[in-house]
């Protein structure tokens, strides 16, 4: 029975798990590429051998920050008052239990130690503020002077990355990597391993002897060694039976089962090269990650990492709970990008974007005004402050417009206006006149505003004193 591991054969199922692997490392003279999959003259092919691996999503998981480290790395940089800000609310919409946990930083310009030193200066207890540098010595000596208990090092795993990048073996690569580690150790610093580029990479010739090997010195030292799975270029896939290493949930099993890295200390960083960064980080979760690396709004580079507004929203559908996450925070971070960073929002993101509960079909806005559930997602209202809205063009019909009077207005039942009210067959048909004309675009509030002036502006007047009375 030694050979059996107790954390299955006590665990919920109740299934025994052989456990005698031991994967040494393959140090081959020529690169492992994969042409077979990638070919790079083709698209990326999805191999499958049809091996399934078992659910297992941990009991805690959580999500961490790369807004200020990998999402500065597509767009300027933030002013240290944005990060501040954003390092707040970040807190704020993780809640009191941290399931926003930790955030990372640069350390190498003296805007970045600024911006690192405030964070710490605020006292929260979540999210946690750690660094990120590269393998040497020289980055290693930045985090232990700005006194960051957790750094996260650039250690690539790929053939792509070892041969071609940096011009090494796989042994002095490996070496390499662990002189580092064993430095961190060394200081008490608990390290973060960023596998980077992990989806193209030898998985039991390279990846697992070098989880094996954190797993010894994790053991020899008593700190925790962190390994983060970089799926650099998003080449990840959730498929079932797909083969590694692309397979997402291969990638999570094997190196809990094979190198036995506990779940608390394997971390997801997805990219969006494929428009999987969304199902690829919930996959990682499912089958025994517990931390998910996200940046707000997806921001980063290339196609941007996982959206951390999306994964607070999939940490709540799988766990059935907000768990105390302030989800307006969503809204609020999503109108500070906006309005402070002049960041501009694709108006169809989900969550953030403003028309991601905005309709403009005049059917679709004839159900709103019957029961809003039939075309909102969820209480959008309650859960994110964003009342749905329909969008007045050419399409919206007398309900279109009836839904825009009493949403616009914030009018209660008593208050609110029909479909069948004539202030909003005349409204319609001035709207109507102006795309008769060739108009394309959307009627703004103020343009809607100045149509109901032009044809009761007592009545304007009385809406407009009810929604004044409403919100204050």
């Amino acid at each position: 029975m030694d050979n059996i591991t107790n954390e299955v054969f006590l665990g919920k199922n109740n299934i025994l798990e052989v456990h005698s692997y031991n994967y040494e490392l393959q140090d081959v003279q020529e690169p492992q590429l994969y042409r077979n999959l990638f070919d790079y003259t083709s698209i990326p092919k999805v191999a499958f051998n049809f091996r399934s691996v078992p659910l297992g999503c941990p009991k805690d998981i959580w999500i961490t920050d790369t807004t200020f480290r990998d999402g500065q790395q597509s767009r300027s940089p933030y002013e240290v008052n944005q990060i501040v800000d954003l390092f707040t609310m970040l807190s704020k919409l993780g809640g009191p239990k941290g399931i926003i946990r930790q955030s990372e930083f640069f350390v190498y310009s003296e805007k970045d130690k600024e911006a690192l030193q405030r964070c710490q200066d605020l006292g929260l207890k979540f999210p946690e503020v750690t660094s990120w540098i590269r393998a040497n010595e020289k980055d290693f000596a930045l985090v232990k002077a700005m006194n960051v208990k957790e750094t996260g090092i650039l250690v690539s795993c790929s053939d792509y990355h070892i041969f071609k990048k940096m011009n090494l073996t796989r042994r002095q690569a490996l070496d390499k990597y662990l002189g580092i580690i064993k430095a961190a150790l060394d200081a008490g610093i608990r390290p973060r391993c960023h596998f980077e580029d992990i989806t193209r990479a030898d998985f039991y010739g390279f990846v697992l002897p070098f989880a094996s090997e954190l797993k010894k010195l994790m053991n020899e030292s008593g700190i925790p060694i962190k390994i983060r799975c970089c799926d650099t270029l998003g080449y990840g896939l959730n498929y079932p039976g797909v083969s590694l290493p692309r397979s997402v949930q291969g990638i999570i099993y094997g190196l809990r089962h094979y190198a036995g890295i506990p779940s608390e200390l394997i971390e997801w960083h997805g990219h969006n090269d494929f428009y999987k960064a969304v199902v690829n980080a919930t996959t990682s979760w499912l089958y025994g990650a517990s931390a998910v690396n996200c940046s707000l709004l997806g921001i980063g580079e290339r196609t941007g990492n996982c959206p951390l507004e999306a994964m607070v929203i999939e940490y709540a559908s799988i766990k059935g709970t907000t768990d105390g996450m302030d989800l307006s925070m969503i809204t609020e971070i999503a109108h500070y990008f906006e309005k402070e960073i002049g960041y501009e929002i694709p108006p169809q993101t989900p969550f953030v974007g403003k028309n991601f509960n905005t309709t403009r079909a005049g059917i679709h806005a004839d159900g709103l005004l019957k029961d809003e559930e039939i075309y909102n997602i969820f209480d959008t209202e309650t859960l994110l402050n964003r009342k749905v809205q329909v969008a007045v063009d050419s399409h919206s019909g007398l309900a279109g417009i009836a839904f825009w009077f009493n949403a616009y207005f914030n009018l209660d039942d008593e208050d609110k206006i029909d479909k069948k009210d004539i202030i909003v067959a005349q409204v319609k048909e001035l709207v109507d006149k102006e795309y008769a004309t060739g108009r394309t675009t959307a009627m703004s509030d103020y343009e809607m505003k100045e149509i109901i002036k032009s044809i009761d502006i007592e009545f304007y007047r009385k809406l407009k004193y009810l929604k004044h009375k409403k919100e204050n």
